[in-house]
């Protein structure tokens, strides 16, 4: 999320709107929010109506989720996916905004 905030600005820029969802639930994902001042939208997912929604993997062995990112366009189709094979496993900012330049 760190690196999502980094451009922040970037993704607003190019009409986009960054939506974290997590497994967390609702109380614990606020206080989260609210004490590391995010500026997207978060979602959580305790029951995880998301990750199924999306495929997103759980690997218990690898700490939960697996990393995802998604870029919906505003018809709400899904136009790109990257499942993260570890928690390190994530697109470059610039490779996303390079996406949406063509969306």
């Amino acid at each position: 999320m760190a690196q999502l905030r980094q451009d922040y600005a970037k993704f607003e820029a190019a009409e986009t709107k960054i939506v974290v969802v997590g497994p967390e639930k609702g109380k614990a994902f606020a206080k989260y929010w609210a004490e590391h001042h995010l500026p997207f939208i978060g979602l959580p997912d305790p029951k995880h109506s998301v990750l199924k929604l999306f495929g997103q993997e759980v690997k218990l062995f690898k700490l939960g989720r697996m990393p995802a990112q998604v870029i919906i366009d505003k018809k709400g189709i899904a136009r790109y996916a990257h499942y993260g094979h570890s928690m390190s496993d994530i697109p470059e900012n610039e490779a996303l905004l390079k996406i949406l330049e063509v969306l």
